[in-house]
């Protein structure tokens, strides 16, 4: 019987220390590491196993369907991770890596806000901004901040919208067109943007918006494919204080 879940990754290191993510490819925190392994016995406890995996190519994405992998198929006979780069999470340009606080000190709160939740604008790259700035320098550990090519990719989450429509039509119908249950991991940025084609959301929906990390949430499928607004988290009131937190951080 087909069925979806999606679940965005457990708390990255880059989110347990209040900095933008983006592209950067980071490890799971400890508390994320945990995350996945709740999300795999909510979905283990539910009886729900998937027959096909997709995820974004950040290890934060592979290593939280490896984790929850690992408790839904204890025996090895597990279905393929399909890494999918249309899942990957917004780029966020010069935002890269910057501690939240700091954006909201420098640029102000009004355009930290812009950049974080609007559909269209997107945030400066360094090379943009050192054209009309000082640059934005680096305020952690030397050699452990985001590679420069990370920074330098910049969308809005129309962008986003763009791709993930490419991936609904290339990956994910046609996986339920199969009748199988398909588990997504992604991002923050990405699954709103899914969530916004799934629930027929309009903009200001979008914008309000917060998915929670580690929490599998769960849509039914029928014959016309995902039945809209039938997404239900697996732990409905772990799922509601995650995302206040998220949306208490401005959202991601």
């Amino acid at each position: 019987m087909a069925g979806l879940v999606l679940l965005r990754h457990g708390e990255s290191s880059a989110n347990a220390a209040g900095r933008f993510t983006g592209h950067w490819d980071v490890s799971l925190s400890p508390d994320g590491v945990r995350q996945a392994a709740v999300a795999a016995e909510l979905l283990h406890h539910s009886g729900w196993r998937p027959g096909i995996v997709f995820s974004s190519p950040l290890q934060r994405a592979t290593r939280t369907a490896d984790l929850v992998l690992d408790v839904l198929y204890p025996t090895g006979a597990r279905p393929e991770i399909h890494v999918d780069a249309e899942l990957i999470e917004r780029g966020y340009g010069v935002l890269t890596g910057m501690r939240k606080s700091r954006v909201r000190a420098e640029f102000g709160a009004d355009l930290a806000h812009i950049w974080r939740r609007s559909l269209s604008v997107r945030p400066p790259t360094p090379s943009e901004l050192q054209r009309t700035g000082p640059a934005v320098d680096w305020d952690g550990a030397p050699g452990q901040g985001p590679p420069a090519a990370a920074s330098e990719i910049s969308e809005s989450l129309t962008d986003v919208l763009a791709r993930i429509d490419c991936w609904l039509d290339e990956a994910l119908y046609p996986a339920l067109a199969l009748r199988m249950r398909v588990l997504t991991v992604a991002h923050g940025n990405s699954l709103r943007a899914l969530l916004m084609r799934l629930d027929h959301l309009s903009e200001e929906q979008v914008i309000e918006l917060n998915v929670p990390t580690g929490q599998p949430l769960v849509y039914d499928v029928g014959g016309r494919g995902v039945v809209p607004g039938s997404g239900r988290y697996l732990d409905p009131k772990a799922a509601a204080v995650a995302a206040r937190a998220v949306a208490e951080e401005g959202g991601t």
